[in-house]
């Protein structure tokens, strides 16, 4: 387990994902839960991190990138209009402005110098399908939040921006959201919560506690949370990245390692 854990690879947003798949139809409201189980597994949210990190490591169509990956994992859970997209011959931006643009935009928030050219990937990451005004700004909050992170900023000075920048309301705690929250696969309705999850964490393996704990759309959450979370903290627990690796076909550890070489420490 420890070869496995020390190995480098961005795996946040996919530790995330995996830890959140099981409780997304069966709500655990609680932080206190089993992080892994037999039935723990990928989704499309991971495989859609890994064709988006692809994408940056290649620069080739991210939309021929996308279904390549989505068709080979075709069994991950995909929603109806991004099913359909899928299969497209000519694939089309539908209008989306559900989670789908923030759960695989991590890679964005690692591989540029400025923020600006953070924001302008990530809208162009989300615009192959989720072009909504609200899809985009999900990807790009979320984008905003790991660059923010990996280059230093504080907690309240991310809070600020991203209240600042996209209108998310980010005042409330989890305790608060947690008894009325629902699930919801909107970015305006997944995303801020997602952050505010980050945002009152103590450590990464707290912040994807506290997303999944919500009791919404787990999965893409505790992606979300996770995403961000490790770029703050700078490192995802041995046991957990051993857990995550264990689940992963070689393609997507490979991907994931060279993107970590390239763009995290390269």
């Amino acid at each position: 387990m420890n070869r496995l854990g020390r190995r480098n690879i961005l795996i946040g947003a996919i530790a995330g994902d995996i830890i959140g798949s099981v409780y997304e139809r069966h709500p655990i409201k609680s932080v206190d839960f089993p992080l892994f189980n037999r039935y723990s597994r990928f989704t499309d949210d991971t495989v859609m991190t890994v064709a988006n990190a692809d994408w940056l490591l290649t620069h080739g169509s991210l939309s021929a990138i996308m279904q390549r990956y989505g068709n080979q994992y075709s069994r991950a859970g995909y929603g109806h209009s991004f099913r359909l997209w899928l299969t497209s011959r000519h694939p089309q931006p539908y209008n989306s402005f559900g989670n789908g643009s923030a759960m695989r935009v991590s890679p964005v928030g690692w591989a540029f110098d400025t923020l600006d050219e953070t924001l302008a990937k990530a809208r162009e990451s989300a615009e192959v399908t989720h072009n909504h005004p609200e899809g985009i700004k999900g990807a790009q909050a979320t984008a905003a939040c790991i660059y923010l992170a990996r280059t230093g900023k504080t907690k309240p000075e991310i809070k600020a921006y991203i209240e600042r920048t996209f209108g998310y309301d980010l005042s409330r705690t989890c305790d608060e959201i947690r008894p009325v929250y629902s699930f919801a696969v909107s970015c305006q309705k997944s995303v801020p919560e997602s952050i505010i999850a980050f945002l009152e964490s103590t450590d990464f393996e707290h912040a994807i506690r506290l997303a999944v704990s919500l009791g919404g759309d787990t999965d893409t959450m505790g992606a979300i949370a996770g995403s961000i979370a490790e770029a703050y903290y700078k490192t995802v627990p041995f046991g957990i990245k051993a857990e995550v690796l264990k689940r992963l076909p070689d393609e997507f550890i490979d991907v994931m390692e060279r993107f970590c070489e390239r763009f995290v420490v390269g």
